[in-house]
């Protein structure tokens, strides 16, 4: 998959954390002006900058990680040629257990992590497209909700993309569960849901 498209990242450092603003999507050979799709997930994980600058002021050529697979997976037979994606939080850790020690702890207010906090909607609204497909798919981890809940209400879609976890509001399941069958069939609801989605908006 990582043949066919290309990553860049706005990698930066706040506080002497390492963090990453947005991650950009592209297919190889195709000019587009802005995402085509915007995925939102829960932060930076083991993706990083190839040129090993870890505070830029200009998008790097990143890594991939296993996550954007996934999500390169669902882009690839829906026709998407430019996927954004925003985090809830933009601390970089592949250890999710880290992240959510992070966000429970006063450390957390010692830098302004997340896009969807009030004092970064400027940000936000640079960043976000509108009017294109929205998948969510940050987790299902209690400590998520709060910052999930933010995105929600700033966002406003209407029918997101993704898996929502039964009887609950805020969480949905990530792109890339531990169980391999699941993560197959992750794609394959979100890609069924994108081809719905674009054949009604053919009607």
């Amino acid at each position: 998959m990582s043949t066919k498209f290309e990553v860049t990242g706005l990698f930066y450092e706040s506080n002497g954390y390492k963090l990453r603003k947005y991650l950009d999507i592209k297919r190889v050979d195709v000019t587009l002006n802005e995402p085509d799709l915007m995925v939102v997930m829960m932060n930076p994980g083991s993706s990083y900058p190839l040129d090993g600058v870890d505070n830029s002021s200009a998008p790097s050529e990143a890594e991939p990680d296993t996550t954007q697979q996934q999500i390169m997976k669902v882009m690839d037979p829906a026709a998407f040629n430019y996927a954004r994606i925003l985090n809830l939080s933009d601390l970089r850790t592949p250890d999710s257990s880290e992240l959510y020690r992070f966000l429970k702890s006063e450390k957390s207010i010692t830098v302004e992590h997340s896009i969807f906090s009030p004092n970064r909607k400027s940000e936000l609204t640079q960043l976000f497209v509108n009017g294109v497909p929205v998948i969510f798919g940050w987790g299902v981890n209690q400590a998520l909700v709060p910052l999930a809940k933010l995105a929600i209400e700033a966002l406003c879609i209407s029918h997101p993309l993704g898996i929502l976890q039964p009887n609950t509001r805020y969480s949905y399941y990530h792109p890339l569960p531990r169980i391999y069958a699941k993560q197959l069939e992750w794609v394959q609801h979100v890609t069924s849901q994108s081809n719905r989605t674009a054949k009604a908006a053919a009607v």
